[in-house]
């Protein structure tokens, strides 16, 4: 069970000047100028994460992230164009169409003609790549518990929840 909180501790201030890099009476690294930014958190926990994608599909499949996110999301959207799938994954088109093109020669994704549309493409998963992407998204599923073991089930889906609003894109 999570423990009760009524609020998220207050950010660290920086108390003092950060040690001079000249310092080198301790062993350890003061990170107190830092820890006020969720971009150096979102850093060392990624190491982390990276690490057990790593371990989990990454060297078992051969799959980089942005592989693997493109093989999940045609697994649960059957054909999607690339100017669909470039604007979820926050990719450069000419950057998808590399992507793609080692998924098209490992043979697991496909570029079909659009019933709707013949001039466009949707991109489809093949036999070999639907039962990559299905094994892989199993795998997927507790990858990352050992990472997140220090949190409860609440405190997890907190953590998601949080991190997908700062993930979305606000109107300026």
């Amino acid at each position: 069970m999570c423990p009760a909180r009524s609020k998220f501790p207050a950010p660290k201030t920086l108390s003092r000047r950060p040690r001079d890099s000249g310092d080198r009476t301790s062993d350890t690294i003061d990170h107190a100028a830092l820890e006020h930014l969720l971009g150096f958190a979102i850093a060392r926990a990624d190491v982390h994460i990276r690490a057990a994608f790593q371990a989990s599909i990454g060297d078992p499949f051969q799959l980089r992230p942005a592989e693997f996110s493109l093989l999940m999301l045609l697994l649960t959207n059957k054909a999607a164009t690339q100017a669909r799938l470039s604007e979820a994954l926050a990719m450069s088109a000419p950057n998808l169409t590399t992507l793609v093109d080692r998924l098209v020669v490992r043979g697991l994704v496909e570029r079909v003609r659009s019933e709707q549309d013949r001039r466009a493409q949707q991109l489809c998963l093949t036999t070999a790549g639907l039962d990559l992407a299905s094994r892989a998204h199993a795998l997927s599923t507790t990858m990352e518990d050992a990472s997140l073991s220090g949190l409860c089930p609440a405190e997890r889906a907190m953590l998601l929840e949080l991190l997908h609003r700062v993930g979305t894109p606000r109107p300026v």
